[in-house]
């Protein structure tokens, strides 16, 4: 098998994504279209999955990071078609939703089977499109129009950077292939100024399109749209801005600018969400919330060099977040069963705290302790101590419980052991896939990301300790609120794009402000 065969394997995917658009525009009738929409994301899952094997068993050079992408973006497709046609039984409209559901799969598909970072910039906007209309499948809500009119706008802004981008990458390259811009900054010296700008740029375009503060709000006040388009948007779309990063890592390692701005952002995005997080009750706001904050927390590796780690991320959330949605009913079963733990009602707040506390050193030692025994076998194994820590502070809560350091903390020490293996056979396999320079951070940028990270530990332990103390009952209304970061943001969007609804969908006591208050 040769290395252009496995190449054109993989751009069938997204042209069987395109070819099932026919017979539904043509006149399908509902079953039909639903039968092809499943027919063509098993096809491509098929097809993702062949040439995995292909690649396994041949001696070609493919692009193992867009074969990974394609396989996870092919299973999450499959999965949300299925639960779609289940989801809107019965739903007026569903043959529109399955076409823009299709062109979605699609563009995403070639997003990351691309080699041209021009043929990305524009399949990443016409996914954008096409998930405008996912997003307004009821254009009967006042809601869904309004924040999918707010998305729509934070779109554009971040496809005017890309635009930019591009312009000065061709300018100073002559070229957009990936593989010739990294062979360009390589034989150079250092990064030009124009280069170091478009990926300032590149950067501005992922932070709108992550959900990043402060332009985080259409993220989480999406919440009208069907539950699998929010699975798809959470676990798949919004995790393209990460992709692109680590395909632009050759660049992005040797741009102090760009790596700055993730590290900052990301981190803040990832401190403040995470603690906004800890105020929701929905149970879907709770989920986007969290979304920001993983997010944050992978543009934040991006911008410390940790690219396996970020793919890894990648990866693991969008699994992760497509189950959450789509099994969100089963919260309340959850709920239930966790009221049934033991309480820690015969501890002091203080001791409680400080037993948390304990577990980050706890947490780190063991996972340093499985690296060391790795070494043993693979002496060239190393990862960065940063990553250790944001691993170590993940894993961390694991050994929050109730019963003190009783068998609760021996089964959160085996998890931590067994997870840490994974952790360390991922970055093993991740590192294979993404193939990118092994970077080491400003010292400035790894204290700075050292410090927000220890701080959302350290907050989330003391509200969790003291939820009645003075500092909680003054922090909680700013943290209800977002800190109030979107309301500004919100007001410009619609003083550069107003909306004008019609006037059926603004019936009292609804308006534009309450509407998006209700879904943040």
């Amino acid at each position: 098998m040769t290395e252009f065969n496995n190449g054109a394997l993989l751009w069938c995917v997204p042209l069987i994504y395109v070819l099932a658009c026919m017979p539904v525009a043509l006149g399908a009738g509902i079953f039909r279209t639903w039968v092809v929409a499943e027919g063509a994301a098993l096809a491509a899952l098929a097809i993702a999955l062949a040439a995995a094997v292909l690649q396994a068993l041949s001696n070609s050079h493919i692009d193992k990071l867009g074969l990974a992408m394609l396989m996870l973006v092919s299973l999450l497709g499959w999965v949300v078609i299925r639960y779609s046609r289940r989801y809107l039984n019965g739903e007026e409209g569903q043959k529109r939703y399955v076409l823009a559901m299709l062109l979605t799969l699609a563009s995403i598909g070639v997003v990351v089977v691309t080699n041209n970072l021009g043929v990305l910039v524009l399949a990443w906007i016409a996914s954008s499109i096409t998930l405008h209309h996912l997003l307004t499948f009821y254009r009967d809500r006042p809601a869904a129009v309004v924040v999918a009119h707010k998305k729509f706008i934070a779109s554009r802004l971040a496809e005017v950077c890309l635009l930019a981008a591009l312009a000065l990458i061709y300018r100073e390259t002559g070229t957009l292939e990936f593989q010739g811009i990294s062979h360009h900054v390589q034989s150079a010296n250092a990064l030009s100024a124009a280069l170091n700008t478009a990926m300032a740029l590149v950067v501005l375009a992922v932070i709108l399109k992550s959900a990043q503060l402060p332009v985080h709000g259409w993220l989480i006040q999406v919440m009208e749209a069907p539950t699998p388009v929010s699975a798809l948007l959470h676990a798949g779309i919004v995790n393209l801005g990460g992709f692109l990063l680590i395909r632009l890592a050759d660049v992005l390692s040797v741009s102090p600018t760009a790596q700055t701005l993730l590290v900052v952002v990301g981190s803040l995005s990832a401190v403040l969400a995470g603690l906004v997080m800890m105020t929701r009750i929905s149970i879907k706001v709770r989920l986007a919330w969290s979304t920001c904050a993983q997010m944050g927390f992978m543009l934040l590796e991006c911008g410390l060099g940790l690219y396996e780690l970020a793919f890894l991320h990648l990866v693991a959330h969008s699994l992760y977040k497509a189950y959450a949605f789509l099994a969100a009913g089963e919260a309340v079963l959850d709920s239930r069963r966790r009221a049934f733990y033991p309480s820690e009602a015969g501890r002091s707040p203080a001791t409680r705290a400080v037993m948390r506390l304990l577990c980050v050193p706890f947490a780190i030692v063991l996972l340093a302790g499985s690296l060391a025994v790795w070494k043993i076998g693979l002496p060239g194994l190393t990862i960065a101590p940063v990553a250790i820590l944001i691993v170590g502070l993940g894993l961390a809560p694991l050994l929050w419980r109730a019963d003190g350091w009783g068998m609760g903390t021996v089964r959160g020490v085996i998890a931590i052991l067994v997870l840490g293996q994974f952790y360390i056979a991922g970055h093993l396999v991740f590192g294979a896939l993404v193939n990118t320079p092994v970077v080491s951070a400003p010292l400035p940028l790894i204290l700075w990301a050292g410090s927000c990270l220890l701080s959302l530990y350290l907050l989330q332990v003391w509200l969790l300790a003291f939820p009645n103390g003075q500092f909680s009952k003054a922090f909680y209304p700013w943290a209800y609120a977002g800190f109030y970061l979107d309301a500004h943001f919100t007001r410009l969007t619609f003083r550069l794009w107003p909306i004008s609804l019609p006037a059926v969908l603004l019936r009292p006591p609804y308006s534009t402000a309450a509407l998006l208050s209700e879904k943040s």
